[in-house]
């Protein structure tokens, strides 16, 4: 299954949060499009995300720098965890 980014989709125009979430245990990044994101890597890199692409192989969006967003692509299978403040509401 392919999720395709809304037309039109440019990157967020405020920073993001300034807390970091708790990091849950069980997530699922495409809950996540279109919304702030907290991401832990397996390498136990973390950084805020905003995914706007979740397709196999490639989870694609803006990452936060420090300063500004920046257009960033990554393997799912290297994400441990994603969280999105407030929590989605399930289907």
């Amino acid at each position: 299954m392919r999720y395709f980014p809304r037309q039109g989709t440019m990157s967020p125009q405020s920073p993001p949060p300034t807390f970091i979430p708790p990091k849950p245990s069980v997530s699922y990044i495409v809950d996540c499009l279109y919304q702030n994101t907290y991401v832990w890597l397996i390498n136990g890199r973390q950084f805020w995300f905003y995914p706007t692409r979740v397709e196999y192989g490639e989870v694609s969006g803006y990452r936060w720098n420090g300063a500004f967003w920046q257009f960033y692509g990554i393997d799912p299978r290297l994400i441990d965890a994603v969280a999105c403040p407030p929590t989605p509401t399930l289907y």
